[in-house]
């Protein structure tokens, strides 16, 4: 049984933080707004699953301002898109072994 479940990162246990991160998989950065919109989470909910992907190094914060408008985008690092992909091989091989 153990050899089924190895290889799945307990950080994207979470349907939120799985959210996040196949969006930055799709994207080079996706902006906080655009983000909260298509995951349908508050700002709260959103920042802190965020940090916890920050604390893990999966994903890079940039704040900057676009006139005098705070903007804040994200983006997936390198070990965080291995980690996710990782993760999803690990959940193709579950599906296949219970086929």
């Amino acid at each position: 049984m153990r050899d089924l479940i190895e290889g799945l990162h307990p950080v994207f246990e979470n349907r939120i933080r799985l959210g996040i991160m196949s969006l930055l998989m799709l994207s080079d950065d996706v902006d906080f707004n655009a983000m909260k919109g298509q995951l349908d989470v508050t700002d709260g909910n959103l920042s802190s699953h965020i940090a916890m992907l920050e604390k893990n190094r999966f994903v890079n914060v940039r704040k900057a301002f676009v006139g005098k408008v705070p903007r804040t985008t994200y983006a997936a690092t390198r070990e965080g898109r291995r980690a996710f992909v990782e993760h999803l091989d690990a959940l193709e091989r579950i599906i296949k072994k219970n086929k």
